[in-house]
């Protein structure tokens, strides 16, 4: 049980780390501490890059998750 979780976990990294890359940049950067407020007045995220988001929180989650249960099952 504890050899499949770890390959889960591997695979979730991996698509994790696929779908973090695929994701667009939206170049701001550090810009909005110095003022570069435009990207964030209004400028809503469609498509493709909200399914890329969802995903992205659900991957983090569900990594997450395996890694404490890895951790308490090597206790």
């Amino acid at each position: 049980m504890k050899n499949s979780l770890m390959l889960l976990e591997i695979v979730v990294s991996i698509t994790l780390i696929v779908t973090v890359l695929l994701q667009s940049s939206n170049n701001t950067g550090l810009g909005f501490m110095s003022g570069a407020t435009e990207q964030l007045s209004g400028n809503k995220v469609r498509g493709k890059e909200t399914v890329l988001r969802k995903i992205t929180v659900a991957l983090a989650v569900v990594f997450i998750i395996l890694a404490i249960v890895l951790l308490a099952l090597q206790k």
